[in-house]
């Protein structure tokens, strides 16, 4: 397809997150951190020069939880009902909760830690110049590299997918023989000295408490002088062992050939290194935990590290010391053979942005930019970029869990939120996935929550006397039971819901008939039973739902009167609008589901009758869409979830050219929200709102409002804006959550593209400042899109390929006069022009069809 005139055929720098610092945030560097990985093990590079930390995690590492039976409180339902038919509101919210703690109950989420960290010394004989780190998400490699008096040293890592290891190359040489005509200083010259080697994490602060002690006196680091290895482990609470090995290897400049480095160069204070032995001290001066190996070296250094996340460590350690010494040694070899497999994930979709001016700069220049009101068109590519790249470095196809808020490089024992949250959190990290090609990642996700239905279905019963699966919002590993004993989390029951929407929309992307049998129908239909016990009949015929919670809200008039801060004073009510627009669409997608694989067929009209029983949506005295559908609850628009938005997005039950009227109503009520009420990952989401409500400028408005307030220098995006300028609610934290990074993603996503059922629409929410464009490879409902646009000439290009048969109605942006358009298709496709720039389109497989405008 042409690309529009201004584009660049070629831009080496266009996926690369280039910055001019190392990390720097104190006592906590690698929230800064660049990060890599391959989906099960993740490398977070500081870039220091003197001292560098690399920390290491592996997905499947995790401590300190606490699972308990759960009781059967199944008659509270029934009690909480009657509390709140008499008004006592604030007692039954706590109903529940109070009777599970008084069974003694105290479950725990378990938290992901970090492993190691590799560290590195090198010496320094002059001051640095010219520092530079950057982040190729092409290849996942993380590069730091400087000058000194007259040397050019870079280092380079990966996590390869191919090798499943960590990838680590020292480089130095002479200034003069960067022109390769000079030739090289002598072989046995060195240019690179000092030490590498493992050491315990101590996380953002030394810790007192027994847990961090007992593990930290777990662990042991060894040194073996004669082969180049350091081994280290440590004992998790579930008594399994945890580590890794890692191998020194020096390769010659010229032959490539691997030698080993001359024990001379050598100095070993001891073997063994443990909390219970010589223990070296830090650079805070604090006890650290280690064992390193010097080199001194005129060629370069190759480091590669294997982990483990259970078993007996000296059984491990011998395993993976046999897998380190049968890998080849070629830097090069091995990052093509990872690179093969990272590629045509990232590649899975393509986005320009006419943003080339930017290309080169650093992250610090252009959050310098963005902080001044607008975020370059350069970081808002990158930024979808980086969000696909934390995706697919961050979860696996074949792993079995999803992708988490702290991705793979976490650096503390307990972090804040480091479990999956699925009232909100889990859901915006899968909803560009589809669309950017991706939808293979999604399994980590159905995995993780079929893997626990056992649990959910004990849940639903213990819980709440009913048939079918509860999912709490707050899950880990293993711990599927209820870990949050609060009523805010222990009355809402729309998880299970809102994550079949996930699976079903699994389906319509990828057209899979038995991963609709098999996994979707049967998840659907568990949350489905759930909601055929527990919805009432009320007295005008219509379903009472509760308790119903808005996800973390409480109503306003429920608030304390004394303006007393608390987290969720009230959150339990009755008929909250997202609950009731879940069990509508989970209705929907069932019933459909159904029909598509001839299951269940005797149900379908009960569901139909309960389709007709809920309740409708309501309007404020504003004329937006009510958040409680209930007058004993007032709105509150203090708050940053928006979750009454649910039916416009995620979900795609109203639309403007369906229902305009009620779609303005949502339309208002987005509006309604408080700015200093809102964190990182609700600009995201609030983006994603406006764009499926065709407002260009306020959905890129949300983005640059989270670029100048909740965006690191290394693109991780935070919770809320630590510097507590107005923008995001106050916290004495600031938490990683990169929830929002994904939220970037699908925003963008969402302003280029809107897919459903019914329609697609092109361009549907097209900022003025995104003038020129060009994206390949986005997914649609059977098919695949390829765009460009060019506003300033007046041009425009989209062309389908359809990989299943496709029925649809296509809408070109407003600016594109359909009569002055020219189309093109095979025989396997079919066109029809309707009013206001829509195509009927009929595909075969294998059809294509696209449509230009050029006025030049």
């Amino acid at each position: 397809m042409k690309k529009p005139t201004g584009f660049q055929a070629s831009r080496p720098e266009k996926n690369k997150m280039i910055l001019k610092y190392p990390a720097s945030w104190w006592k906590g560097m690698w929230r800064e951190a660049l990060p890599s990985g391959n989906g099960i093990i993740g490398a977070s590079v500081q870039g220091g020069i003197h001292q560098e930390v690399i920390l290491l995690q592996h997905g499947e590492l995790w401590h300190w939880g606490r699972k308990d039976k759960l009781p059967d409180v199944s008659h509270t339902l029934q009690e909480t009902r009657r509390l709140m038919d008499s008004g006592e509101l604030s007692e039954a919210s706590w109903h529940l909760t109070r009777a599970v703690q008084a069974e003694g109950y105290a479950s725990r989420l378990s938290s992901r830690f970090p492993l190691a960290e590799l560290t590195l010394t090198m010496t320094s004989d002059s001051a640095f110049r010219n520092y530079r780190r950057e982040l190729d998400m092409e290849t996942g490699e993380i590069h730091v590299c400087w000058e000194g008096a007259n040397r050019r040293y870079s280092r380079s890592l990966f996590v390869s997918r191919a090798d499943d290891c960590v990838v680590f190359r020292l480089n130095g040489e002479e200034l003069s023989a960067a022109n390769p005509a000079q030739g090289w200083e002598a072989e046995d010259t060195p240019l690179i000295s000092g030490n590498v080697g493992l050491q315990f994490p101590r996380g953002d602060r030394e810790r007192d408490d027994e847990e961090f002690k007992e593990l930290k006196a777990s662990i042991t680091v060894r040194a073996d002088e004669d082969e180049q290895y350091v081994f280290y482990s440590g004992k998790n609470d579930d008594g399994q062992d945890f580590g890794a090995v890692l191998r020194l290897i020096r390769v010659g400049r010229k032959s490539g050939a691997e030698s080993i480095l001359p024990k001379r160069n050598f100095h070993f204070p001891g073997k063994e290194n443990s909390i219970s032995d010589k223990a070296q001290r830090n650079g805070n001066g604090e006890q650290a935990i280690r064992a390193e190996l010097p080199f001194e070296t005129s060629s370069d250094v190759l480091i590669l590290v294997k982990l483990f996340h259970s078993g007996k460590r000296e059984d491990e350690w011998r395993r993976l010391k046999q897998e380190l010494a049968g890998l080849e040694t070629d830097y090069h070899s091995m990052l093509s053979r990872h690179t093969e497999l990272h590629r045509s994930l990232f590649h899975s979709a393509e986005l320009d942005l006419d943003d080339a001016a930017d290309d080169g700069r650093s992250n610090e220049e252009l959050l310098l930019d963005a902080y001044e009101g607008e975020a370059p068109l350069g970081l808002i590519r990158k930024m979808w970029a980086y969000g696909r790249y934390l995706f697919i470095s961050g979860s696996s196809k074949e792993g079995s869990l999803p992708f988490g808020l702290y991705g793979l490089w976490g650096g503390d024992y307990r972090l804040i939120w480091g479990h999956h949250m699925a009232n909100e959190n889990v859901q915006m990290m899968y909803w560009h996935s589809a669309v950017g090609g991706l939808s293979g990642m999604n399994q980590s996700l159905f995995r993780y929550y079929d893997g626990l239905m056992d649990t959910f279905r004990d849940n639903a019963s213990k819980l709440y006397g009913c048939r079918g699966i509860y999912i709490p919002a707050g899950t880990t590993p293993g711990m599927g039971v209820p870990n949050q004993i609060v009523p805010v989390i222990m009355n809402w029951t729309g998880a299970a819901g809102w994550l079949a929407r996930h699976y079903y929309e699994h389906f319509q992307y990828t057209g899979d008939m038995q991963f609709l049998r098999e996994q979707a129908l049967p998840f659907m239909r568990e949350a489905l039973l759930f909601y055929e016990d527990f919805l009432v009949l009320g007295e005008e015929g219509y379903y009472k739902i509760y308790p119903s919670v808005s996800p973390e809200n409480t109503p306003q008039n429920y608030m304390p009167k004394d303006g007393k801060q608390l987290a969720h004073p009230m959150p339990t009510a009755i008929n909250a609008t997202m609950d009731i627009a879940i069990i509508k669409e989970l209705l929907h997608h069932t019933i459909e589901a159904s029909r598509m694989v001839d299951a269940y067929t005797s149900k379908i009209p009960e569901w139909e009758a309960m389709l007709q029983r809920l309740p409708a949506y309501m309007l404020n005295e504003e004329g937006a869409v009510k958040e409680w559908l209930h007058p004993a609850f007032e709105d509150r628009q203090d708050h940053r979830h928006l979750s009454h938005l649910y039916p416009v997005f995620p979900g795609q039950e109203v639309s403007r050219e369906e229902e305009p009227l009620l779609f303005e109503a949502f339309e208002k009520a987005v509006h309604q929200r408080k700015l200093g009420a809102q964190s990182g990952w609700s600009l995201a989401h609030m983006s994603s709102i406006c764009a499926r409500l065709g407002d260009g400028e306020k959905a890129l408005d949300s983005l640059d409002i989270l670029a100048r307030s909740c965006v690191l220098s290394n693109g991780f995006t935070l919770h809320n804006d630590w510097r507590n300028m107005g923008i995001c609610l106050t916290m004495d934290a600031a938490p990683v959550q990169l929830d929002a990074n994904m939220g970037w993603v699908n925003a963008v996503q969402e302003m280029l593209l809107l897919v459903s059922p019914e329609r697609i629409k092109l361009l549907p929410a097209l900022p003025a400042r995104w003038i020129r464009g060009e994206l390949k490879g986005w997914c649609i409902l059977g098919g695949v899109l390829n765009l460009a646009w060019d506003r300033q000439r007046e041009s425009f290009q989209a062309e389908l390929t359809a990989n299943r048969r496709m029925n649809t109605k296509l809408q070109l942006p407003e600016w594109v006069d359909i009569s002055l358009c020219r189309q093109h298709s095979n025989k396997n496709s079919n066109a029809k022009s309707m009013e206001n720039g829509t195509f009927l389109l009929h595909l075969e497989a294998g059809g294509q069809w696209s449509v230009e405008l050029d006025t030049v």
